[in-house]
């Protein structure tokens, strides 16, 4: 078996007037993924959590932009964003999920936000001290 990520990118353009990514596969696939599906899908722990139901639902990211993207070897991306975020590591499998996928993983990003009563373009709530968010 080897060791490589299944899908291989042949071109990746990052549009900062539209603030999507579009990423080519060699399967023929073509996705343009808006900088705000990123984020807010972050793989990175600060997203993420340290496990299931640690996710931390991001808001106000209609307008983030990437302001510098580098490659990580040669199976993912490591955008950093206009808000200070760059801790996320996107394979080339991730990106393909996340294009592939775009339109469920939107309706479960507004399913979570009606259902935590937030707006997507709510600002973030500040970081407090080094709690990782409070349990009622």
């Amino acid at each position: 078996m080897s060791s490589s990520p299944q899908h291989q990118p042949t071109a990746l353009t990052v549009h900062q007037q539209s603030r999507q990514l579009e990423i080519s596969f060699e399967d023929g696939a073509t996705f343009r993924i808006p900088f705000e599906l990123m984020r807010v899908y972050s793989p990175s722990a600060e997203v993420q959590g340290h496990g299931p139901g640690q996710e931390v639902l991001q808001t106000g990211k209609r307008q983030v932009e990437i302001v510098g993207i580098e490659p990580v070897g040669h199976y993912a991306v490591q955008p950093s964003f206009s808000d200070g975020h760059d801790s996320g590591i996107f394979t080339w499998d991730y990106l393909y999920f996340l294009g592939s996928q775009q339109q469920q993983l939107w309706q479960d990003y507004e399913k979570r936000l009606q259902e935590a009563g937030v707006e997507r373009d709510a600002p973030m709530p500040e970081k407090s001290g080094a709690s990782c968010g409070h349990h009622h």
